[in-house]
């Protein structure tokens, strides 16, 4: 497409995404992978949340999750998620829209294993999304993890991964005077293929 040069150059938007990762990790002072995902409810109504994607695939973005976790119910129910990558620090965003499968196997398994510890029990001691009395009650909670649980828990089985395979990719950069460059990749299904345009800004 004509205009896609520079930062927006290539033929695979997953590499153009790391591409732009991989810069953002060099100047983004704070987590460079944080995505505001966003599910609906059962009744429509939107949530959003900072989630850590873990993992841009050939094919999916990957992020990990309590599975009894409200946002992991919302998954559930919809099939279907959205989220963005915004670096301030590069002017630039990735927008994201697609379907939503679990990572419940053994990549799962060898993320949560590459974990902290403290982490790793965290993910055991806590019942995400759900009321909890006190700070002390949930470190509680945690200190009979360590306990049972030792220095090598295995993963929980109520937490785990989610792949997101999009059908709508947007890269979008600031530009002077508000006129700003976006590209969206759009395709009719997660097998078909992609289609680039520019949008106005």
């Amino acid at each position: 497409m004509a205009g896609r040069s520079g930062k927006f150059a290539g033929d695979d938007p997953f590499v153009l995404v790391r591409s732009w990762l991989k810069e953002a990790t060099a100047s983004e002072p704070n987590d460079p992978n944080a995505i505001a995902l966003s599910t609906v409810d059962a009744d429509g109504l939107p949530n959003v949340r900072m989630v850590l994607l873990k993992d841009v695939e050939d094919d999916a973005f990957v992020f990990y999750t309590n599975y009894e976790s409200q946002k992991a119910q919302e998954l559930d129910q919809a099939g279907k998620a959205a989220f963005v990558l915004h670096w301030k620090s590069l002017h630039r965003q990735v927008r994201v829209r697609g379907l939503i499968t679990k990572e419940d196997g053994p990549k799962a398994d060898e993320y949560y294993a590459s974990r902290s510890l403290p982490s790793r029990l965290g993910a055991w001691a806590s019942r995400q999304s759900q009321p909890l009395s006190s700070r002390t009650a949930l470190m509680a909670e945690v200190a009979k993890v360590t306990a049972t649980k030792g220095t090598n828990p295995a993963r929980p089985p109520y937490w785990g991964g989610y792949r997101l395979t999009p059908v709508e990719i947007e890269f979008w950069a600031d530009g002077d005077h508000r006129l700003h460059d976006r590209f969206r990749w759009r395709r009719a299904t997660v097998d078909a293929p992609w289609d680039v345009q520019r949008l106005n800004p």
